[in-house]
C-alpha cells in the first residue's frame, strides 16, 4: 500500500500542535491539578492521557482508520479510585475538544492499543520526559509512522524548548519548537505554537577534528550510565585528541533535536541495567529527525535501529546519535571498552 506521506505529515503536525496546547494548559495549572487529584505526580498523568486522546482523535479525523501503538491505556482512568484523574483529564482534553465526553475520551485513549504487525502503523509517546514536565522544563510529544521496521514520518513537539540556542534549557520557552521529518526528505524546525511560522530546514554539519564536543546528558541520571559516558569521552580525549566541553543537560527526545540543530554534538543512551529494552515510541520520531538532519543514529554496536520487533527495540542495545565522523569515534571507543558486551 502506498502512503501519502505529505498528508500524513500534515495530520501529524496538527495532532502534535493540538496536544502541545493541552500539555501547556496542564503544566500551567500544576498545583490546581494536584489539589484535585491529591497526587503530586498527577499533572503528568493527566497530560499523558489527554495528549494521547487528542493525537488519536486528530489522526483518525484527518486520515480515517489508523493503527496507533502508544504508551498509555485507559484502565487506570476507568478505576473508581482514579475518578479525579479522569475528570481532570477530560477537562484538559476539552481545551481543544469541547464536545468530548468520558466515553469518547476513554475510547480515544484506547485507540493507542494498536497492533505492531501492521505493515504501517503510528507510534506515540504522549509525554516523553515525565520528570522534565513536572519540573516545568523539557519534555516532548513524539509521533512517528513506521513502515516495514523503519520510521518514515516523524513529528516531535518540544513545548518548552527555545528556538534561540543561547537561551537556557531549564527555563520554559513561551513558544516552543516543532520538528517535522520525512524519510529522505529532510527535517524542518518551526514554532511550536505559531502556525504561520515558516519552517526552516536543518542540516547537521559534520564534526571537525579539534572542535569541542558537547554531549547531551539527561537531568535524570537514572536514564543512562554516566560513568561509562565519561569513560568513552576519556578515550576520545586521550587517544584521538578530542576536546570535550560541558554537557548539554535536558530530558526527553528533545536530545535528538538539539543534536539535529547543532546545539549538541552527541546523544548517548547507555543501558543502566542488564536486559533493558528500549521502547519504540521513545526513539522513532527523534531518531528520524536526527538522521534526516545528517546525523548518524545507531545502537552501541553501530547497528541501525530496527522497529520491526513489536513494542521494543529487541535487537538493539542503547543509542548513539552524532555526526558521522564523531559517531565513528564513539562506536570505536565503545567497542574498545567492551561496553554492551
Amino acid at each position: 500500500m502506498k502512503h501519502d506521506h505529505a498528508a500524513m505529515m500534515e495530520a501529524a503536525r496538527c495532532a502534535v500542535v493540538s496536544a502541545a496546547g493541552v500539555c501547556r494548559e496542564v503544566q500551567g495549572a500544576l498545583e490546581q491539578v494536584r489539589s484535585i487529584t491529591k497526587d503530586d505526580k498527577s499533572p503528568v498523568t493527566v497530560a499523558d492521557f489527554a495528549s494521547q486522546a487528542i493525537v488519536a482523535l486528530e489522526l483518525r479525523d484527518r486520515l480515517g482508520e489508523i493503527s496507533l501503538v502508544a504508551e498509555e491505556a485507559s484502565a487506570f482512568l476507568r478505576a473508581d479510585e482514579h475518578r479525579p484523574h479522569l475528570e481532570a483529564t477530560l477537562a484538559a482534553a476539552r481545551e481543544v475538544r469541547p464536545e468530548l465526553d468520558e466515553d469518547g475520551l476513554l475510547e480515544a485513549i484506547d485507540l493507542g492499543s494498536g497492533d505492531t504487525k501492521h505493515a504501517g502503523f503510528w507510534t506515540l509517546d504522549p509525554i516523553d520526559g515525565t520528570k522534565g514536565f513536572l519540573r516545568n522544563q523539557q519534555y516532548a510529544i513524539a509521533l512517528a509512522f513506521i513502515e516495514d521496521g523503519t520510521p518514515t514520518v516523524g513529528v516531535m513537539g518540544c513545548p518548552n524548548l527555545p528556538r534561540d540556542m543561547g537561551e537556557p534549557l531549564d527555563v520554559p520557552d513561551s513558544e516552543g519548537c516543532l520538528y517535522m521529518a520525512m524519510r529522505n526528505e529532510g527535517v524542518y524546525e518551526t514554532s511550536g505554537s505559531d502556525a504561520a511560522d515558516k519552517p526552516i530546514r536543518l542540516t547537521r554539519l559534520d564534526h571537525d577534528a579539534g572542535e569541542e564536543i558537547a554531549v547531551c546528558a539527561s537531568v535524570e541520571k537514572a536514564h543512562t550510565d554516566l560513568g561509562k559516558v565519561g569513560e568513552i569521552l576519556e578515550v576520545l580525549r586521550t587517544e584521538h585528541g578530542e576536546a570535550v566541553g560541558e554537557p548539554v543537560r535536558l530530558d526527553s527526545q528533545c536530545k535528538y533535536a538539539v543534536v539535529a540543530r547543532g546545539q549538541a554534538d552527541a546523544y548517548l543512551r547507555l543501558p543502566t541495567r542488564k536486559g533493558y529494552i528500549e521502547r519504540i515510541w521513545d526513539h522513532a520520531a527523534g531518531s528520524l529527525i536526527a538522521a534526516e538532519s545528517g546525523a548518524a543514529v545507531s545502537d552501541v554496536f553501530g547497528r541501525e535501529l530496527d522497529f520491526s520487533h513489536g513494542r521494543g527495540l529487541e535487537t538493539n542495545k542503547g543509542i548513539v546519535c552524532a555526526p558521522p565522523r564523531l559517531h565513528g569515534l564513539l562506536i570505536g571507543a565503545i567497542e574498545s571498552l567492551g561496553i554492551g558486551r
